[in-house]
């Protein structure tokens, strides 16, 4: 099954091939995820599995949440099973802190069970997405690497300004789009391609080739990657 996981990012470390060749590794903690619900074609409009990672305390958690993965008497549950609604199967399990769906085929797959890191033992390459780090407002110079004013010739106090943006009497504006000062960082990005050193399944443990967005601790989406052609083999690849 083409299916990914949801992790949570450990930091950067450095593995060793048998040649002695370095190999840059970020490290990230994915799975174990509890299946919260199947989507199907008939209910929903289209098959989805959704996947949640690390449990979230009950007394951090909203009664919707509560009830989203596990039975409360409610007024209005009572009410549907007096009229004989069939009501969704739930996963008995803790709340979740962080919930994705996948749109992959369902056969199979049950509310309630569980998938591991063991689900990438034969992957080769994995696209990661997580929200990048965020720098707040940033200039110009910061945020697009600009080269900013010249230090002399009546330059004066404004070396890292952006300089001239808007146009002539034709369009007499500036432009949608415009590279300018802003807020840098904290959007959902994804690195594609990565490739896969390490897979532990006794810890729960992926170790990727390269760098990963976001932040130690970050939540992360690693799923196997739909770039075309697919790679054929990893040369990285430890176990």
């Amino acid at each position: 099954m083409n299916i990914g996981l949801l992790g949570q990012k450990l930091g950067m470390t450095q593995l060793f091939t048998e040649q002695g060749e370095v190999i840059p590794v970020t490290v990230i903690k994915a799975g174990p995820c509890c299946v919260l619900q199947v989507k199907t074609a008939d209910n929903d409009g289209y098959e989805a599995i959704q996947l949640g990672f690390k449990d979230k305390p009950r007394r951090l958690a909203r009664k919707s949440e509560r009830g989203h993965v596990a039975k409360i008497d409610s007024k209005r549950q009572k009410k549907m099973t007096a009229e004989g609604v069939e009501l969704r199967k739930k996963a008995n399990c803790e709340p979740q802190r962080f919930v994705r769906e996948f749109r992959v085929p369902v056969e199979g797959v049950e509310v309630g069970q569980n998938f591991t890191v063991d689900v990438f033992n034969d992957t080769i390459a994995v696209d990661v997405s997580s929200k990048s780090k965020g720098r707040g407002y940033s200039g110009a110079m910061r945020r697009h690497n600009f080269s900013g004013q010249r230090a002399t010739h009546g330059v004066k106090k404004c070396h890292r300004h952006l300089g001239s943006t808007g146009c002539s009497a034709y369009p007499s504006r500036t432009p949608k789009g415009k590279r300018m000062p802003g807020q840098y960082g904290n959007k959902n990005c994804t690195i594609r391609n990565q490739k896969v050193v390490l897979v532990d399944a006794e810890n729960n443990i992926l170790a990727i080739r390269g760098a990963v967005p976001g932040a130690i601790g970050a939540y992360v989406v690693v799923k196997p990657t739909n770039r075309l052609p697919a790679p054929k083999q990893n040369k990285w690849r430890l176990a």
